[in-house]
């Protein structure tokens, strides 16, 4: 297993998806909180999905790092990648 750390910063910044869950989860408790008080659970149930209908549109957007990772992919896995991009 090659650590984690061996690869360069634009190619962590792809395959560290945390940042993006915790994005989801601050958008989340953002919303709950500027709510302040549910009456049913029903209500906060409606609240949250339609927080997630609102960020989906951020996840169509491809991520800012990809060209300089598909770079970095390039050097360091070489034809294996070219061949991977172009299947």
């Amino acid at each position: 297993m090659v650590p984690f750390y061996a690869f360069p910063g634009e190619v962590r910044r792809i395959l560290y998806t945390t940042n993006a869950i915790e994005a989801l989860n601050a958008t989340m408790r953002h919303a709950v909180r500027a709510r302040g008080h549910f009456p049913t659970n029903e209500a906060a149930l409606k609240l949250l999905y339609q927080v997630l209908n609102r960020s989906e549109k951020a996840w169509k957007m491809g991520p800012r790092e990809w060209v300089m990772a598909k770079a970095q992919f390039a050097i360091i896995f070489g034809e294996r990648f070219t061949r991977a991009m172009a299947a």
